[in-house]
């Protein structure tokens, strides 16, 4: 483990959006205590659990915009709202971690909105991957990034990474990040996607207007909703269609 809890102290709090997203609120007033090596962010559109990841990366200098650990010197730094005043309680290890030299901090953030123009503009350059993804479908670029990039023990945040994958690419990635957690990393995803929620061992974290609350992945709205969808698609398509 890298990260113990993620806060806000209540001074630096305003009544702008996202201070008003009642996740973000309970972050102010409770924080968020990380108790596994993966944390899974689960809401839906708006619940604010993106909003949460972005600033945690922000925190533990993560490329905002998705990419490795830390930047190069002189590189511009742009925070959001949130990751302005995020703090992160970090373990001995994670504090040794943000301490040694860039190169030495191993770690990345991938966001869904950025993700595919980083997979055309990054292949090919010294520390990222050979492939040259821009011949890859979506899906295939991903799950290529993944397999260059998550390799070392390291602090991963994720935010909607199931956007460009199949179901099958998905059961990849739950392999993928189960073996990362094995190696000593430590993720924290936001997803709306049951498969990866499934992942055995995650802590899984629901995010939605009643705020943030630990449940189990049985218990999850998303898996009731996904299950009677699929029982019975009628059911709320005629809600829809009529």
């Amino acid at each position: 483990m890298f990260v113990e809890r993620a806060y806000v102290e209540p001074e630096n709090r305003t009544a702008d959006w996202p201070f008003t997203i009642a996740a973000v609120e309970q972050l102010i007033t409770d924080g968020l205590e990380f108790n596994a090596p993966v944390t899974m962010l689960v809401g839906d559109n708006g619940s604010g659990k993106s909003t949460i990841v972005e600033a945690i990366a922000e925190g533990f200098s993560l490329d905002s915009r998705g990419g490795r650990a830390s930047r190069p010197p002189g590189a511009e730094k742009v925070l959001t709202p949130l990751g302005e005043v995020i703090e992160l309680e970090t373990t001995p290890r994670g504090a040794r971690m943000l301490r040694g030299p860039r190169l030495a901090k191993k770690g990345f953030f991938l966001r869904a909105e950025t993700a595919f123009e980083m997979t055309e503009t990054l292949s090919g350059v010294p520390g990222y991957w050979d492939e040259d993804t821009a011949e890859m479908s979506h899906g295939e670029g991903f799950l290529t990034v993944f397999a260059s990039m998550f390799r070392d023990p390291g602090f991963y945040v994720l935010d909607e990474p199931e956007s460009a994958l199949s179901f099958t690419a998905c059961l990849h990635l739950v392999a993928l990040m189960d073996d990362l957690t094995e190696s000593g990393s430590q993720i924290v995803c936001a997803t709306h996607s049951p498969i990866l929620a499934s992942l055995p061992g995650a802590d899984i974290v629901e995010v939605g207007e009643h705020g943030m609350r630990r449940t189990s992945w049985e218990d999850l709205e998303l898996v009731s909703h996904w299950k009677r969808y699929l029982a019975d698609p009628g059911s709320y398509l005629r809600h829809l269609l009529e």
